[in-house]
């Protein structure tokens, strides 16, 4: 006589899944699956628990990542333009108050919410930004050099602002006659053209040559 055990255990197995009489349930029913895990089909009732970390239902399950955290650089956007416009109206003590509090938003930017890829952008601009605020918050009363120096900030700004939103609609304006013909950019919160390298002398020159939409 020959005893057959693995054909038997997969018959019982079988007769276990569709309910029928078998040697580990001999009343018969659905059994339901091994604590921990859910099959499909089955209903989870009572105590039964998902094992941690798995998902069988066949739903892709959620993965948390921090590769695309919202990050706000409003604070540092919202200086900016408010020594921008403080440049319009040729206003260099304006400028340099505004500058103070540029290097203080930026000194204060909370950077432990942000990515690895996030960090490194953030500090790529901040060091260059954050002196250009300080050379126009220390000289007040010398608006030409001032305005140098909101040159080269204002091409840090618009990287923040690309990178990390504005808040904001924003506009990139452009000066072709500053800097001996070189021409430079700013970023401004209004359509209208009111041109912070020239002041009230060329209020209106320049033009909008985008228009930076939020991500």
């Amino acid at each position: 006589e020959e005893i057959v055990t693995s054909g038997t255990f997969s018959v019982d197995a079988a007769a276990q899944l569709e309910g029928k009489p078998s040697m580990m349930n001999p009343r018969g029913g659905k059994t339901s699956s091994m604590p921990g895990m859910v099959m499909p089909g089955d209903t989870k009732t009572g105590d039964d628990q998902s094992m941690p970390g798995m998902n069988m239902s066949g739903d892709p399950a959620k993965i948390s990542s921090d590769t695309n955290k919202t990050v706000s650089v409003k604070e540092i956007v919202s200086a900016y333009l408010q020594m921008k416009n403080a440049f319009t109206e040729d206003n260099s003590t304006g400028a340099a108050s505004s500058g103070k509090i540029l290097e203080a938003v930026f000194k204060n930017f909370d950077k432990s919410n942000l990515t690895e890829a996030q960090k490194k952008t953030y500090e790529d601009v901040e060091t260059d930004a954050r002196e250009h605020a300080e050379h126009i918050g220390a000289n007040g009363g010398n608006i030409e050099h001032q305005r140098e120096h909101f040159d080269m900030l204002s091409k840090d700004i618009y990287d923040l602002v690309k990178a990390f939103g504005g808040g904001q609609v924003l506009y990139k304006d452009f000066d072709p006659m500053f800097n001996n013909g070189k021409g430079a950019f700013w970023i401004s919160e209004i359509k209208e053209i009111k041109n912070p390298y020239m002041g009230k002398a060329m209020l209106t020159s320049g033009s909008v040559i985008e228009e930076i939409k939020q991500p």
